[in-house]
C-alpha cells in the first residue's frame, strides 16, 4: 500500500500554492509534514485527500491513478484541528456514524465501535455526548471516527494545536502507538519541530509551497539539505552569519577559528554558517567561539531563558538554562562550540554538516 504523488503543482486564481512536488508514502508509516502557517502544508493534504485536484501531475494509491476520484471513493479519514463531532449524538454513535453510513452490518458496526474505543481509551465513556468530555477526550473521539474506517491514508491536520500544553503531550505520546496499531499511512501536519521530533518517522519540511526535504525525521533535523530546511527545523529558526574561509581558518568580523576537519576540505571563499538557538552559551568553554553581542529582549519560560541578540547587523536568539538575571541594552558575549555549526554555500545548500550531527 503506497501513496505516490508525481509532479504534483497546485495553482489558485494564477498563485501557485504548490510547486512541483513528488513523494512517496508506505504503508504503515508515519509522515509529518513541517512547516510555518501557509507554506502549504494543508493544500498538500487535500491534494492528499482528493478534495482538491491537482493543477498538473498525478496521485496514485497502489500504483493505481486516482488523481480524478472523488474524495468519498477513496479510502481516506481526515481529522481536522477543531473537534469535529456530532454534539447531539453519544460517543458512540459519532464513532459508528461512518461506518452505517457505508451500510456496514450492525454486529460488525458494534465489534469495530468497541475495538477503536478501546484503542483510544473512550471505552468507559461511549454513552456520553461529546460536551461532556475533556478537550483531548474529544479529539480522540474524532480520531476513532476516522480510524473506525479503517482507513488506508489517515490525514491529521494540525489535530493537536488547539488543546492544552498537559493534553497535547499526552496525545502526542499516544498517535504514534495508535497508528502502529492501524497499520495506515499517517500524514500529520504540524508547524511545531518539536512536535515533528516526538512524532518520529518521516519528515517533509515545507516552505512556500515547496518540499524542501523528505526523509527520516532525525536525519532530516540533523542533516538540512539547505539554510531554508534548516530555519523550517527549528523553533526559534536557525541562526546565521557570514563567513569568509581563508586556508585553515575561518573569518567574521574580526573574529576567526579554525575551520575545522570539515571545512578545512572545502575551497577558500565566503559561505554562510548555521548554529541552532540552544547551541549558544554564556559561559566561556573550551575551544567555543566568542562572540560579543548586545542583549535586546530576554523571554523568560520557566526553566529557560530566550535571549534575543543583535551581533552587528545580525539578529540572534539564544536559549539559555535557568533564570538570567540580564538587562536589555547591556554587552553580553556569547560562546559557541564550533561542533554545532552547519556551513552552508551563499545560495544556501549545505556543504558541510555539523560534526555533532554526524557523529550522532
Amino acid at each position: 500500500m503506497t501513496l505516490q504523488l508525481e509532479g504534483v503543482t497546485l495553482e489558485v486564481a494564477g498563485r501557485t500554492h504548490i510547486h512541483p512536488t513528488s513523494l512517496t508514502l508506505d504503508k504503515g508509516t508515519m509522515n509529518v509534514l513541517l512547516g510555518p502557517t501557509l507554506a502549504g502544508k494543508t493544500s498538500l493534504m487535500r491534494l492528499m485527500a482528493g478534495l482538491d485536484q491537482p493543477s498538473t501531475g498525478r496521485i496514485l494509491w497502489n500504483g493505481e491513478d486516482v488523481t480524478g476520484q472523488r474524495v468519498q471513493d477513496r479510502k481516506i479519514a481526515m481529522v481536522y484541528q477543531q473537534f469535529i463531532n456530532y454534539p447531539s449524538m453519544s460517543v458512540y454513535d459519532n464513532i459508528a456514524s461512518p461506518l452505517r453510513l457505508m451500510g456496514v452490518p450492525k454486529a460488525e458496526v458494534d465489534a469495530r465501535v468497541r475495538e477503536t474505543a478501546e484503542l483510544m481509551q473512550l471505552g468507559p465513556m461511549l454513552e456520553r455526548k461529546p460536551l461532556e468530555l475533556s478537550g483531548g477526550q474529544q479529539q480522540r473521539c474524532a480520531l476513532a471516527r476516522a480510524l473506525v474506517k479503517n482507513a488506508g491514508l489517515v490525514l491529521l491536520d494540525e489535530p493537536l494545536a488547539n488543546l492544552d500544553y498537559k493534553l497535547r503531550e499526552e496525545l502526542r505520546a499516544e498517535i504514534p502507538r495508535i497508528f502502529e496499531a492501524s497499520g495506515a499511512i499517517f500524514v500529520y501536519a504540524t508547524t511545531e519541530p518539536e512536535e515533528a521530533l516526538l512524532l518520529g518517522g518521516n519528515c517533509a519540511t515545507l516552505w512556500e509551497g515547496r518540499v524542501t526535504q523528505f526523509g527520516p525525521t532525525a536525519q532530516v533535523y540533523r542533516q538540512p539539505a539547505d539554510a531554508t530546511t534548516a530555519r523550517v527545523f527549528s523553533d526559534p529558526p536557525m541562526n546565521f552569519l557570514t563567513l569568509e574561509k581563508r586556508g585553515a581558518r575561518m573569518q567574521h568580523a574580526g573574529t576567526e577559528f579554525a575551520a575545522g576537519a570539515l571545512g578545512q576540505s572545502l575551497a577558500d571563499g565566503r559561505y554562510m554558517a548555521g548554529f541552532r538557538p540552544n547551541h549558544l552559551s554564556l559561559e566561556p568553554r573550551e575551544g567555543a567561539i566568542r562572540f560579543d553581542t548586545v542583549l535586546n529582549v530576554t523571554e523568560i519560560t520557566g526553566s529557560e531563558t530566550f535571549v534575543h541578540l543583535d551581533h552587528g547587523a545580525d539578529r540572534w536568539v539564544g536559549l539559555v538554562h535557568g533564570l538570567r538575571d540580564l538587562r536589555a541594552g547591556q554587552a553580553l558575549p556569547v560562546y559557541l562550540d564550533p561542533a554545532h555549526v552547519y556551513i552552508f554555500a551563499e545560495d544556501g545548500a549545505l556543504v558541510a554538516p555539523a560534526s555533532y550531527a554526524e557523529a550522532a
